[in-house]
């Protein structure tokens, strides 16, 4: 049974309630307002395809979706894969794409009955006075409009845990994630907090990544200005601007990884499809002889994807995927960084010397999802996004963008210091976060992902 066949065959055994049920999972990938249109399983499927997040060589999302919603007889009929081991996957820590923010949410929606969903509505009735909770609304509806409405997140569950006391044991549940989620902040910390006691301990004992050649590798940057097609060709990109400041970040970027040694190639306007064809040139090449490499793509984006100019998509983890092992064995074992300026949210503010690096046109404030996969599930990789996922970031029209022009700043320093890159990032998070756009009060956060095995630095000699 070939690709096609096998999503039609699937899609045909999908109901309405397991429609409801992917759709609500994937809401951190496909924005609200873009499911409005999607009645059956085979237009959700195709929406994957267009987000390159379900493809005939890589089906592991569709398979987490199935295996979330419980439809084991699929997974092993169609998909030809053991449940149980697919679960002990799931478990591989940063494997797992659907936050575990939504995946708490829809397991306690599978738990509730008729009757406790009636006593749901009837609490929140005035907490959401001005929005009439319709009769035929279920559990993950409600929760999508508490979404959009401030009052739950990833880090707002206070009202759901109030609710959550008719029936107690889903309290469990609640406190399970908030725990996991403690930890793997204190993972995080630990990992990157290099000014205590601990930081030190790795700073000497920690081995780092060999960075020894001239050059070190090569260093891409694809920098997309000119948005004019999109415009005409995408109706819902109509309002998408060019990306005024953009050259001051490449010039920068180039004058920066030229210092650190890196052979630098520029590349710049291209489509989503020139994007993924210069990805592949660089896949191909030998880098036997080369201890990096790096890519740096400055584009407009959205959730998990970076837009062409031409207004098509590229997942970014489709980016990253091209320089696995398997894909590009000369880089096997040896560290891979992206840098992505893009937003990855959905709405933005308007602005003259400040603009947003979005198509949207409010300023996004929800940050629950930002724990999405962008890497592939191997060593070695390090991807630095501007923003955290779902929100906006920001470029001064003739400076440059707040992210990257920190970032070369940052790696000035902090090279000439034998700094490693994470405790760079560290500083660059922390001044981006306090910058702000004072006319709207918007702020932006980096967010590092990694699965780095050492520690990398770029020695200046």
């Amino acid at each position: 049974m070939n690709f096609s066949s096998r999503l039609y065959s699937i899609g045909e055994e999908l109901g309405s309630e397991d429609l409801d049920s992917l759709k609500f999972l994937c809401n951190d990938f496909i924005p609200q307002r873009q499911q409005e249109p999607i009645k059956d399983a085979l237009m959700l499927f195709q929406r994957l395809q267009e987000k390159r997040m379900l493809e005939e060589d890589n089906m592991f999302f569709l398979k987490e979706l199935l295996f979330q919603i419980k439809r084991f007889d699929l997974l092993i009929k169609f998909l030809h894969t053991n449940p149980k081991d697919l679960e002990q996957e799931l478990q591989i820590p940063g494997r797992a794409q659907i936050s575990a923010y939504r995946v708490m949410l829809f397991q306690i929606s599978e738990e509730f009955s008729k009757n406790e969903v009636k006593q749901y509505k009837f609490l929140l009735s005035e907490l959401i006075s001005k929005c009439k909770l319709e009769e035929d609304m279920n559990l993950l509806d409600i929760f999508i409009e508490m979404e959009k409405r401030d009052i739950l997140g990833k880090n707002n569950l206070e009202y759901l845990k109030n609710i959550c006391c008719i029936n107690r044991s889903l309290l469990k549940k609640i406190d399970d994630y908030e725990q996991c989620e403690v930890e793997r902040s204190m993972e995080v910390l630990t990992i990157c907090d290099s000014s205590g006691q601990q930081g030190s301990q790795l700073q000497t004992s920690d081995p780092v990544y060999q960075m020894k050649s001239k050059p070190r590798g090569f260093c891409l940057i694809i920098n997309n200005y000119d948005f004019n097609v999109a415009r005409k060709n995408v109706p819902k990109l109509c309002q998408m601007k060019d990306r005024s400041g953009t050259d001051a970040d490449a010039v920068k970027l180039n004058s920066t990884f030229s210092d650190l040694h890196f052979e630098v190639v520029n590349y710049r306007d291209c489509t989503a499809e020139k994007i993924c064809e210069i990805l592949k040139d660089f896949q191909g090449k030998d880098h036997s002889e080369k201890d990096c490499f790096i890519c740096c793509i400055l584009s407009h984006g959205d959730k998990g994807i970076i837009y062409g100019t031409d207004g098509q998509e590229a997942s970014i983890y489709t980016v990253t995927s091209f320089f696995t092992g398997e894909n590009c064995p000369s880089l096997r074992n040896k560290p891979k960084v992206f840098f992505i300026q893009a937003c990855q949210g959905e709405k933005y503010q308007k602005g003259v010397a400040i603009e947003s690096d979005s198509n949207q046109k409010e300023l996004c404030l929800d940050t629950d999802a930002f724990t999405q996969m962008y890497i592939p599930d191997e060593s070695d990789f390090l991807l630095g996004m501007a923003t955290v996922f779902d929100c906006v970031s920001y470029r001064d029209s003739t400076k440059g963008t707040w992210y990257i022009q920190s970032l070369c700043q940052h790696l000035r320093e902090g090279c000439s210091r034998g700094d490693d890159i994470l405790t760079i990032l560290t500083k660059v998070n922390y001044e981006v976060s306090t910058m702000d756009d004072k006319k709207r009060n918007g702020k932006q956060m980096p967010q590092p992902t990694f699965t780095l095995r050492k520690k990398l630095k770029f020695p200046l000699n």
